[in-house]
C-alpha cells in the first residue's frame, strides 16, 4: 500500500471512531446527567522528501491521529419529578457514592432507599455523606427533606449531609459506564454551594436532533473514504498487471 493508502486509512480510522462517539451519545441521551462527548483529533505532517529521493511533485503527507476524547460540560435540563429521592445539582459539583471500586462520581441523582435503609443510585452504589459514610434513613423517618446545602433531615430531626464535590479540572475525569467518574488525581473540594434541588432529576445534554444529524454526516464520510480506498486498491492492481505485461 501507497501513501494515499496509508492516509485513507488514518482517515477511516478517524471517521470511525467520531461515528462511536456520537453513537454513544445518542444511545445515552435520555441518561440522567450524562455528559455528551466529542472525539479530538489532530494532523501527523510527514515532510517533504529531499535530495534525489524526492518524487516529482511531492507536496508531503498528513495522516489523522486519534488524540482523545473531550467531555462537554454544560449542565442539562433539570425535570421536576416528585420523588423526594430525586436529586439535581445546579452547580458544577459530583454526588460521591461509593462503589466496589472505591469512591466515585456522579451528576445521575436518580436515587431510591433500599432495603437496609441506605440512599443508592440507579446501580445500587450507597450515596455518600460529608463524613464518608453512606447515607443511612432510619424506619421512622417518613417525611424526607433535602436543603440546597445537601443537610438531608427528616421529622425526627437531621440524617446526615450529603457530599458534594468539585474538580478544578472535569475533563481529567475517567469516565467508567454512562453515569459514574473516576477521579485519579484524589477526591475532589467539597462544592462550597451545591445547589442541591429535591425532586428533580439532571438531564443529559445530549442534544438527539444535532447528534443525529453530525452522525449522518460522518457516516457518509466515512462511505466516501472507503469508495477511495476501494478505487486505490483497484488502481493499484491495474498499475501492477500492466507491468506485469509488459515483462
Amino acid at each position: 500500500m501507497d501513501s494515499p493508502g496509508y492516509i485513507m486509512l488514518s482517515r477511516l480510522g478517524a471517521q470511525l471512531r467520531s461515528t462511536q462517539v456520537l453513537a454513544n451519545n445518542l444511545a445515552n441521551a435520555d441518561t440522567p446527567g450524562f455528559r455528551a462527548e466529542r472525539a479530538v483529533f489532530a494532523e501527523f505532517l510527514q515532510p517533504r522528501a529531499v535530495g534525489n529521493a524526492a518524487p516529482p511533485g511531492d507536496r508531503g503527507a498528513a495522516y489523522a491521529i486519534d488524540r482523545a476524547t473531550w467531555r462537554d460540560t454544560a449542565g442539562g435540563a433539570i425535570s421536576t419529578t416528585g420523588n423526594p429521592f430525586d436529586l439535581a445539582l445546579q452547580g458544577d459539583g459530583f454526588f460521591a457514592v461509593e462503589t466496589p471500586r472505591g469512591e466515585r462520581y456522579t451528576r445521575a441523582g436518580r436515587f431510591a432507599l433500599a432495603g437496609d435503609g441506605k440512599l443508592t443510585d440507579a446501580d445500587g452504589n450507597a450515596v455518600l455523606g460529608t463524613g464518608g459514610q453512606p447515607i443511612v434513613l432510619g424506619p421512622n423517618d417518613t417525611r424526607v427533606e433535602v436543603l440546597g446545602d445537601g443537610t438531608v433531615r427528616s421529622e425526627n430531626g437531621p440524617v446526615g449531609q450529603l457530599r458534594v464535590v468539585r474538580f478544578d479540572d472535569p475533563q481529567k475525569l475517567r469516565a467508567e459506564g454512562a453515569r459514574l467518574y473516576a477521579s485519579d488525581d484524589g477526591p475532589g473540594a467539597p462544592a462550597e454551594r451545591p445547589g442541591v434541588v429535591q425532586g428533580a432529576v439532571e438531564n443529559s445534554n445530549v442534544r438527539p436532533v444535532a447528534e443525529i444529524t453530525n452522525l449522518t454526516a460522518q457516516t457518509r464520510e466515512f462511505q466516501f473514504a472507503a469508495q477511495f480506498v476501494e478505487r486505490e486498491g483497484e488502481r493499484l492492481s491495474s498499475a501492477v498487471e500492466r507491468i506485469l505485461r509488459r515483462r
